[in-house]
C-alpha cells in the first residue's frame, strides 16, 4: 500500500478508534484475488483482547462503508501488535531504542532489501540500526514494513 493511502486510512479511521478508548498503530492495506484485506493494529493502556477487536472492528466497518473509502469487496482485520510489533511511525520506533528490529526496504540499501539489527538512534527522518559493527542510517521513507524481533529468554 502506498504511503498516502496509509496515511489518508488512519487519518479518517484514528477519531473512531481513539474515540473508542483504543490507540491506532497503524493500517495495512493488501490487494489479493480483486479484494482488499484491510489490517488495523490497535492498543491500549489496558492490552487487547478479542472483545476489543470485535467492538474496533464494527466501528471501523461502518466508517469504511459509510465513506467507501476501500472501493469494492474487503476484509476487515483488527489486531493488537503483538511480540513482533510493527513500527508505523518514528514516534513509535523512538519509543524502541534499544530493540532488535527487521526491515524490509522499498529499495535496495548497501546492496540489502532486508536488515535486523539493533535500533540505536532515530531523527525526524531516519533510524540509525547496528549490524554488528556496521551502522546504518536508514532513511524512514525508504522502509516498506518495520517490525520489532521478540526476544526469548532462555
Amino acid at each position: 500500500m502506498s504511503a498516502m493511502v496509509q496515511d489518508v486510512l488512519v487519518e479518517r479511521l484514528a477519531p473512531t478508534v481513539n474515540g473508542l478508548g483504543y490507540e491506532l498503530l497503524g493500517v495495512e492495506r493488501h490487494r489479493t484475488r480483486g479484494r482488499s484485506l484491510v489490517r488495523l493494529y490497535i492498543d491500549s493502556d489496558d492490552g487487547i483482547g478479542v472483545q476489543d477487536c470485535e467492538v474496533v472492528s464494527r466501528h471501523v466497518s461502518d466508517v469504511l462503508d459509510l465513506e467507501d473509502m476501500i472501493g469494492g469487496e474487503y476484509t476487515l482485520e483488527v489486531s493488537s501488535p503483538g511480540l513482533d510489533r510493527p513500527l508505523f511511525t518514528l514516534a513509535q520506533a523512538r519509543s524502541h531504542l534499544g530493540a532488535e528490529v527487521a526491515l524490509r526496504l522499498r529499495t535496495r540499501l548497501n546492496g540489502r532489501r532486508r536488515l535486523l539489527g539493533k535500533l540505536v538512534e532515530v531523527s525526524d527522518i531516519s533510524m540509525i540500526i547496528t549490524m554488528g559493527e556496521e551502522r546504518i542510517d536508514v532513511p524512514f521513507n525508504a522502509v516498506e514494513r518495520a517490525r520489532l524481533v521478540p526476544q526469548w529468554r532462555q
